[in-house]
């Protein structure tokens, strides 16, 4: 689940933009090159951030959350997409190749522990790696929770936002066959890895309209087109690993081994009219974690840039830099 369609408002209490102090590629294996970039404090305390998707890719808005005389701050784009290579490709892309990935970054920057910051497909990516390296994560910091599971696929493409949006409903499920809508998933997959190039971009265009479309409680409702290469690299992988649950080893798999996370002191920022990822994720995440902050904001959505989401979670930094020693 991505966040992009907001991104272009400028909001007045982010910091602002921080170039990258350093910019790199690293070789991962499989053939994949990562794109990674820090900006920020070079000795400052560590925060990972995980974009969504999966297929988002990172941009220059992530940046502004973070105070730079405070934070060092690493953003990269995940296996095939944004500047990374090769693209759209879901060959070698599971969500344990994207945990050894960042394993590998860690690595590469000589980092110990860190922050870990995602929102959506990111809250999920963060989550899994936490659940995977508890003793590489010092806090979670998460935005519109994504537990990956079947239900909550369901509500996204089997109709139960939908119900709330039937006219922009009624253009996505109008690009597959009667027949066919019984599983909007497979139907969308089978366009999207057709090899016919054409077909794919136009299934993407459709696939990631319907997402960006209900991202933001202000939205008015409008399917509109993406570029063609973001596109179908986002549909693509997003469909990839929807296909496939996550590439999770079974359906509720964060939550059943959330007790090895319980310990690492989490904040849960969620918009109260999130349409993509319902709240209903994020408080069943929270609910019985004690070091769980669940910071549910009145009148947002989805996306990253809803002004109450950036404020909670600028608000959530701001905290930590006396935590963690800021």
């Amino acid at each position: 689940m991505d966040h992009r369609s907001g991104q272009k408002r400028a909001v007045e209490y982010l910091y602002p933009p921080v170039d990258p102090f350093d910019q790199r590629v690293l070789d991962v294996g499989d053939g994949h090159r990562i794109y990674v970039e820090q900006c920020g404090r070079p000795d400052g305390v560590p925060v990972i951030v995980f974009h969504g998707g999966p297929g988002g890719g990172c941009s220059p808005a992530m940046r502004r959350y973070f105070d730079p005389a405070v934070y060092r701050v690493i953003l990269f784009d995940q296996r095939g997409c944004g500047r990374s290579r090769p693209h759209a490709s879901v060959e070698a892309n599971t969500t344990w190749h994207l945990v050894a990935d960042i394993e590998a970054i860690r690595v590469a920057l000589g980092i110990e522990r860190f922050i870990a910051f995602g929102g959506s497909w990111g809250a999920t990516l963060a989550l899994v790696y936490a659940i995977t390296h508890p003793e590489r994560v010092r806090h979670l910091v998460l935005r519109g929770v994504f537990l990956s599971t079947r239900a909550e696929l369901d509500w996204f493409y089997g109709g139960g936002a939908g119900a709330f949006y039937p006219d922009l409903w009624a253009r996505f499920v109008a690009a597959v066959s009667e027949e066919e809508r019984g599983d909007l998933i497979a139907a969308y997959h089978r366009r999207l890895f057709s090899g016919n190039l054409l077909e794919e971009t136009k299934a993407a265009r459709v696939w990631a309209a319907w997402e960006n479309a209900l991202a933001s409680v202000h939205s008015a409702g409008m399917f509109g087109e993406s570029p063609a290469d973001y596109a179908r690299a986002f549909a693509r992988l997003e469909n990839h690993y929807f296909v496939n649950a996550g590439f999770l080893e079974s359906d509720g798999w964060i939550m059943a081994n959330r007790g090895r996370i319980e310990h690492i002191p989490a904040v849960i920022v969620q918009g109260r009219y999130d349409m993509i990822c319902p709240p209903v994720s994020a408080s069943k995440l929270a609910s019985g974690w004690a070091k769980a902050d669940l910071r549910i904001i009145p009148m947002a959505g989805h996306a990253l840039s809803e002004p109450g989401i950036s404020e909670a979670l600028v608000a959530a930094m701001d905290t930590l830099r006396g935590v963690n020693g800021g």
